[in-house]
This record gives C-alpha cells, structure tokens and sequence, in this order.
C-alpha cells in the first residue's frame, strides 16, 4: 500500500507563487508514474501534469496545455517525493489539487483511472 500526503496548499494573489509537495511511502517510489490532478467546485476532476516513468530513471514530463510554462513537476527518489511548482498564478487555477502514483505505468497518464493511489488534496485558492 502506497500513502500519499500533500502539502504546500494555501491562498495567494493572482500572478503569485506556490510549491506543492506529495510525500509517498513505498520502497519502489521511483517507478510509478506521478501525476497532478486539480478538481474546482461543480467540476470534474482535471489532469495538471505528470512525470511518467520511462525505465531506470528516465521520465518524461507531460503538461496540460493551460499550465504550459507555468507549471513544473519535479521529483527527488531520495526523498519519495515529487513537487509541482506553481508560478504565475490565475484565479481559474483555483483548486483542490492531488497527487497520484501510478504503479504500473500503462500510458494513460492523463486519466485518473490510470493511477492506483491518490493523496488527501490540498486546497489552492487564487484571488483576483
């Protein structure tokens, strides 16, 4: 079993930054598949990003196209922890946000249904 606790959430004004890290317990952390999910209010859940685990320690990042440049996932395999640095934020990035492991990497990154376990969520507002 595979935990997964988030951190780093808050509130900040528009055009601010903030750092969200995802803490995972697991001996075989460095090859699942991490993703970032955001879900607002009335919406469903939507695919951020993810680093998708390509053999030994090679990963691709993959970005949804409205956090393009902005956004950056990144991971530390000593720490079992991956980070999604947040900058330049709009009110629409306003959100709960997930992190999610992906044990066995079938390809599917962007789909929730892909990912074995999921973190708690931590909410991130933006204000205008």
């Amino acid at each position: 079993q595979v935990q997964l606790v988030e951190s780093g959430g808050g509130l900040v004004q528009a055009g601010g930054s903030l750092r969200l890290s995802c803490a995972a317990s697991g001996r075989t952390f460095s090859s699942y598949t991490m993703g970032w999910f955001r879900q607002a209010p009335g919406k469903e859940r939507e695919f951020v990003g993810a680093l998708t685990w390509r053999g030994a320690n090679i990963y691709y990042t993959r970005y949804v196209d409205s956090v393009k440049g902005r956004f950056t996932i990144s991971r530390d395999n000593a720490k079992n922890t991956v980070y999604l640095q947040m900058n330049s934020l709009k009110p629409e990035d306003t959100a709960v946000y997930y992190c999610a492991a992906d044990a066995i990497t079938r390809g599917t990154y962007w789909q929730p249904d892909e990912y074995d376990y999921w973190g708690q969520g931590t909410q991130v507002t933006v204000s205008s």
